[in-house]
């Protein structure tokens, strides 16, 4: 590997990094040159506004002028697209709520999944207790919710829950990113707690991101499937499916295709065989 190629890679981390962390104050920076064209538009029809305001007759137009105090220069819009119907988020929630309004439990515990894609789905048709290590402010008479770092399941009894999930969630524990005690092991006695806690005959609805595994500290982890099946090794899997990075999804995929991936994310199902029953 020559010289330049690595100056160029260390080039490209330490500008990446630094987005990365500017991002982290709510500014982002895509293309500075498309923003600036799009700042311009904006005031060329915000002068078109305003000239069209005055030469208007209506007494319900007049409630809206233009001055300093109002502007607001949002300009990335224009070219946007009208949401977002892809990506390993939407495909993933989809799927999983999906699996759940088929089963139509009678309850179901969720720990540390989105609560504005996945939950929201399932508040729509049951109810929903949460748990999580940040705070969550709801008075949605669906939705119960437990402040609780989920390492440990501590306030959840062995063999207890017949419907659980947890999705894009363990690969941060024990990071300290969401203010959670720092511990290597943490996703593995979580993922032990997960197994004591699903009643026998009851289904986890599980993922993770997937590929050549690796720590990236301390945003989250990537693991290998058959690390994934290792740690449920005392669970039956059901299905195995996956969504790649660009956002596709392969329903019941081979899981030996995805070891290599650089980052994808793995959809899992186990079931607890009702024989085996496992305490702390």
């Amino acid at each position: 590997m020559s010289i330049l190629f690595k100056i160029k890679n260390l080039i490209n981390y330490i500008l990446k990094l630094i987005l990365v962390i500017i991002s982290n104050y709510g500014i982002k920076i895509n293309n500075p040159f498309k923003i600036s064209y799009f700042l311009i538009l904006y005031f060329i029809n915000m002068f078109k506004y305003k000239k069209k305001y005055k030469s208007s007759s209506l007494s319900y137009v007049k409630k809206f002028p233009v001055n300093m105090k109002s502007l607001i220069p949002i300009v990335t819009d224009i070219s946007a697209q009208s949401g977002k119907a892809s990506g390993v988020y939407f495909f993933q929630d989809i799927w999983a709520a999906n699996k759940i309004f088929q089963e139509r439990p009678k309850m179901h515990v969720d720990i540390g999944s989105r609560i504005d894609g996945f939950v929201s789905h399932l508040l729509v048709f049951m109810s929903v207790t949460v748990i999580d290590i940040r705070p969550l402010k709801s008075s949605h008479p669906n939705l119960t919710f437990v402040q609780s770092d989920a390492t440990n399941l501590s306030e959840i009894k062995d063999n207890s829950i017949m419907s659980l999930s947890t999705l894009h969630a363990t690969e941060h524990f024990g990071l300290g990113r969401y203010g959670d005690k720092i511990d290597p092991n943490a996703p593995f006695i979580f993922i032990k707690n997960l197994i004591r806690v699903l009643k026998p005959g009851g289904k986890l609805y599980f993922s993770v991101p997937i590929g050549e595994e690796k720590l990236i500290y301390n945003a989250n982890r990537v693991f290998s499937p058959f690390t994934i099946l290792k740690a449920f090794n005392k669970l039956k899997l059901l299905e195995f499916s996956a969504i790649e990075k660009k956002g596709k999804l392969i329903n019941d995929a081979r899981i030996e295709n995805w070891i290599e991936n650089k980052y994808c994310c793995g959809l899992f199902v186990f079931y607890k065989e009702k024989s085996k029953i496992y305490r702390k």
